[in-house]
């Protein structure tokens, strides 16, 4: 597992097909997670893994042992969350980086 929660792992919670729609979001070491970024590109998601390890904003790569279900053909994106209280840090930091068009609606 990559970034700041590499044994916290197991809190989290995936949401499936039928979950409700007040489940709780996706938590790491006790902290809530909000998706920011979706994407299929490998080289995107390292550029922005760097970014957040730099300024050390708490975040998760999820999705990425799909690849074996899928036959690493790259179907299905992975999902960089990030620590609820650091979302704005991160969002900032993505614009200012020139990939403001990647990012994900707030909801």
């Amino acid at each position: 597992m990559q970034g700041w929660f590499a044994d916290g792992a197991a809190g989290l919670y995936k949401r499936g097909r039928h979950a409700k729609a007040n489940a709780p979001r996706p938590k790491a070491d006790g902290k809530a997670m909000r998706e920011i970024v979706r994407t299929n590109d490998a080289v995107l998601i390292n550029a922005i893994e760097a970014l957040f390890d730099g300024a050390h904003i708490a975040y998760m790569v999820l999705d990425q042992n799909m690849s074996v279900l899928e036959g690493s053909i790259g179907l299905l994106p992975r999902r960089i969350v990030v620590a609820d209280d650091q979302e704005d840090d991160a969002r900032k930091l993505l614009t200012d980086a020139g990939l403001a068009g990647e990012l994900r609606e707030r909801k």
